[in-house]
């Protein structure tokens, strides 16, 4: 790793990173204690002095060089990405895709979304010029996940560095190698400075990240992770951007062309081995066409097999295994049937897809988030229904709808950070839209111009152009001015209705 890359090593203690599919030694990695983390901030503080008055159009300049290297290495980083958490390597070179169009995005769109605007002031302060800029906190703190380890944590990392940050980036401690990769690409195109710094670790090292003198903290990960980094930040009063859970839903209406509903629903499940925060987990289908879309969903599932060689890869936590056995188990003890899989679906570290119905609405596979490839596929009467079972969870993160004629309708009574209608998730893949939830998912945004937005804080400037023929603000003002004022305001505010 090279000296801007990552903070010196002050401490002995380190981890192993093994495979979750063959339980091979995949690297070992430093646990940098608080110290090494402090100092890795400190170091961004002058780096991002530098990085900000370099200017919009160089720091664009360097993100493409920096897309570049990635695209040139793509080969390489999705063998990481697959070593480290066991996902596929066609689905790891396909969430690099997704990653660089949203780097290049938030390289090409900073200056016009942050640069310097002018506002106009109101009759009452003509006489100011105002303006208004988004101006970088200084250093960001990202902490990523190891589910996504590239395409989640570079919707924050790639728009805070394109705001004008430096970050500090602690990978998931399940996937250090992709963070380390990925920065030492950056160090190639950006040499000068420790713009972007790995700190490698777990949750220790996440909390001191929470705690240093960063200026704001992204973080992707569980809700409940997240109610402890928050707790973190408060002792500094440090401001968070939460991406937590979900239980999303997909909704299929009478009239949807069900083969392409069955399969959204069945890659939503089960791809990434439905580690996805965005993944379906419950499926509402209208009771017209109940029946067929279950045959076509089943017909589609029977081939598909999780494996070390096959398109569903291992649980990369394995004490995520116990909670998947947990809500299938539940589920069927109060009367739910499994179409496929079952109980007897986890192997080792895999686990067979799993498609469950007849599920009651408030057991655990339905209220919390099970991380794994498994659906949950009800029958509603209506779209009423739906739409209020779909609402009857504390989750709120993306949702997708599949109707011909009520899509939009449908869509919008949806509570949830973003909805797809007729394709799943399509609204992550668009780089000018925001991505984040509501409720337990979290809050905040990524991605487009909220993403953007995220990593700066606005100021605002005025400069007095002449004087006010209404002196307001001075203990001068006389009585005949405030009868001017008095009437003015009667007539701007005072007769509208």
């Amino acid at each position: 790793m090279t000296a801007k890359g990552t903070p010196p090593v002050t401490t002995s203690l380190s981890f192993d990173v093994h495979s979750p599919a063959t339980g091979a030694l995949v690297g070992s990695y430093p646990s940098h204690d608080e110290s090494a983390v402090e100092a890795a901030v400190e170091r961004a503080h002058g780096a991002a002095t530098w990085w900000r008055t370099a200017g919009f159009d160089e720091r664009a300049r360097r993100l493409d060089r920096w897309r570049a290297e990635i695209t040139r290495g793509r080969d390489e980083l999705a063998r990481v990405m697959s070593q480290e958490m066991g996902k596929p390597h066609s689905d790891a070179a396909l969430e690099i895709v997704m990653a660089l169009e949203h780097l290049k995005w938030a390289a090409h769109n900073a200056k016009d979304v942050l640069g310097p605007r002018s506002v106009a002031p109101s009759l009452l302060t003509v006489n100011q010029a105002c303006r208004v800029e988004y101006r970088p906190f200084g250093v960001v703190g990202v902490i990523g996940p190891w589910n996504y380890p590239v395409f989640t944590p570079l919707g924050s990392i790639s728009f805070a560095l394109a705001a004008g940050n430096a970050v500090v980036f602690k990978p998931s401690e399940y996937t250090p190698g992709v963070g380390v990769w990925l920065a030492e690409a950056f160090a190639r195109v950006v040499p000068e400075q420790p713009v972007l710094q790995v700190i490698t670790g777990g949750g220790e090292t996440g909390a001191a990240l929470c705690r240093s003198r960063v200026g704001k903290i992204g973080f992707t990960g569980s809700t409940e992770t997240g109610k402890r980094v928050m707790a973190a930040c408060a002792q500094r009063l440090t401001p968070v951007l939460m991406e937590c859970g979900g239980k999303d839903a997909l909704v299929v209406d009478a009239d949807a062309d069900l083969e392409a509903a069955a399969d959204a629903a069945l890659w939503g499940g089960m791809a990434n081995a439905g580690q996805t925060c965005l993944g379906v987990e419950r499926v509402y289908v209208h009771t017209d066409v109940y029946d067929t879309f279950l045959t076509e969903l089943l017909d589609r599932a029977r081939g598909l097999r999780a494996g070390p060689a096959a398109k569903i890869g291992p649980i990369t936590m394995p004490k995520q295994l116990a909670v998947i056995h947990r809500h299938i188990e539940d589920a069927l003890a109060r009367g739910g049937r499994a179409l496929l899989g079952g109980l007897d679906a986890i192997e080792g570290q895999f686990v067979q897809p799993t498609i469950l119905v007849d599920v009651p609405h408030d057991a655990a596979a339905v209220t919390e988030e099970t991380f794994g490839p498994t659906l949950v596929v009800t029958r509603v009467a209506s779209m009423d229904e739906a739409i209020e079972r779909v609402n009857d969870s504390e989750y709120g993160l993306g949702a997708t709808v599949f109707a011909r004629r009520d899509g939009d309708a449908i869509a919008d009574r949806i509570d949830a950070g973003a909805t797809s209608i007729n394709a799943f998730v399509a609204h992550a893949t668009i780089p000018a839209l925001p991505l984040g939830g509501v409720g337990a998912s979290g809050f905040g945004r990524v991605h487009g111009p909220d993403g953007l937005r995220e990593f700066t804080y606005a100021k605002a400037t005025t400069r007095q152009r002449f004087p006010s023929p209404l002196a307001l603000t001075t203990f001068t003002r006389s009585a005949r001015i405030d009868t001017v004022v008095d009437r003015l305001v009667s007539v701007l505010h005072g007769r509208i209705g």
